[in-house]
């Protein structure tokens, strides 16, 4: 049987590996680093997760993502065993140990008999055989120069911010506090899965005041890319108003200062736990496209923060992605080159989880493929299914941008699954849908 090739083994690229090698097909996975590095990455794993250390929310009855979480389980995927093999405390959302769980995916690549990795750039795209394109956001110049080049057209693109990480012993817990939003978390630990900094008004005035004046990183001439706008830099919000950040990021509420019970923050800045050491945190929300200097004073505001040192800081990367609806079939091939199929990023879904899971499917349709057989999508009444029938024709292609899995790409519930129409009793029906159509598309596999 001829393997399936993918290129780039980030979490898309990991995860549809996983399920050929899975359905029995071989596979060869192509990943440039470390041959060729990125700025973003530090290492040669695969699936290095390079923005944040969080899958967001896990639960899978009131949330989309959650959902999508559950289906991925469902299917067997390596992604979310690992997440949850190197889990850590974060409240309700699910929050890993980034290099143990990068770790751990690329022993399980390496394991796997049929999964052969090949080091090394891939700058042109075949014409023949069976490949999934899996490259991510930070696709190398030279194979973005051949998508663009089957495209047509110039790739869309947009920018993405990263957050700085903190060295745990550098924070000052004489002012700072353990504790989730609301105390969110089934155990103690989970409850106080977060670090957090109140700022007093006049603090946070100041803070807006140095984080507009800062020195930024500037687009290079040509680009005028707009930002995603669920991972907005810091300064961008703040520009939009001084208050934006105290009702995104550094809202106060459901939180209470243990050294000082009685006195209500203005503003609270969280952040969340990064390794299973409990060594590094990251500032949740403070994506920043500052300069490096200008972070270190910035930051250094924060109470708590005063004394802190980075084991990493913020930064602004270019994220390519395709107009899907115009160049995709159902199938995530391109109507011009069937032989390609696109998964991850890369196709216009936004989010570590959204990517893993177009990388779940691409790989099962591949496998299919190789076997001869035809795989069609989950019905769109599923979290995966809804992201694809929304990247592949159900968004308006003229206005495509990229999009995290919510309740808003699901079909409205039929009357007589939900006698209400609040959100409470909506929700659940929602999820309950999904996974029954989402089983029955497992078991006609």
């Amino acid at each position: 049987m001829e393997p399936v090739h993918i290129i780039g083994a980030g979490l898309a690229g990991s995860e549809a590996a996983w399920q050929i090698a899975r359905a029995g097909v071989p596979v060869v996975l192509h990943e440039m680093r470390p041959t060729v590095e990125t700025f973003a990455h530090k290492s040669g794993d695969c699936a290095e997760m390079v923005c944040s250390n969080s899958f967001r929310s896990d639960d899978d009855v009131m949330n989309a993502v959650g959902q999508l979480h559950w289906e991925m389980r469902a299917a067997g995927g390596l992604i979310m065993a690992m997440a949850d093999k190197h889990k850590l405390p974060a409240g309700g959302a699910l929050a890993v140990d980034r290099e143990a769980f990068s770790a751990s995916v690329t022993a399980a690549l390496q394991a796997e008999p049929l999964i052969t990795i090949v080091p090394g750039e891939i700058t042109e795209l075949p014409t023949e055989g069976n490949w999934i394109v899996a490259t991510g956001p930070l696709t190398s110049d030279a194979l973005a120069g051949a998508i663009r080049g089957i495209t047509g057209s110039e790739a869309l693109a947009f920018f993405d911010a990263i957050a700085p990480i903190v060295h745990a012993d550098t924070i000052d817990m004489s002012i700072a506090w353990e504790q989730s939003r609301y105390d969110k978390g089934e155990t103690l630990e989970e409850q106080r899965a977060y670090i957090n900094c109140p700022m007093t008004k006049d603090q946070y005035e100041a803070f807006i005041d140095a984080l507009l004046a800062a020195d930024k990183t500037e687009f290079r001439e040509g680009e005028t890319a707009g930002y995603f706008d669920g991972c907005l830099p810091i300064e961008v919000m703040a520009e939009r108003g001084r208050e934006t950040l105290r009702f995104g990021p550094m809202k106060p509420v459901g939180l209470t200062n243990v050294h000082k019970p009685d006195e209500k923050a203005y503003a609270v800045v969280q952040l969340r736990r990064d390794n299973a050491l409990g060594t590094l945190y990251n500032i949740v929300g403070f994506q920043t496209k500052m300069k490096y200097g200008a972070q270190t004073e910035v930051f250094r505001m924060i109470p708590g923060l005063q004394d802190a040192s980075f084991a990493r800081l913020g930064g602004i990367h270019r994220n390519s992605f395709l107009n899907s609806p115009t160049l995709l079939d159902d199938r995530m091939r391109m109507k011009s080159q069937p032989n390609l199929r696109f998964a991850g990023q890369v196709t216009g879904v936004e989010g570590y989880v959204e990517s893993a899971a177009m990388g779940l499917l691409a790989g099962r349709m591949a496998a299919a493929q190789a076997k001869g057989q035809d795989l069609a999508p989950p019905a769109y009444t599923t979290s995966m299914g809804a992201l694809v029938n929304h990247i592949t024709g159900g968004a308006e292609a003229k206005t495509f941008q990229p999009m995290n899995v919510n309740f808003g790409l699901f079909p409205p519930v039929e009357e007589g699954r939900s006698g209400r129409r609040g959100r409470k009793d909506r929700y659940p029906a929602y999820t309950q849908r999904a996974k029954d159509d989402f089983n029955a598309w497992l078991a006609d596999q």
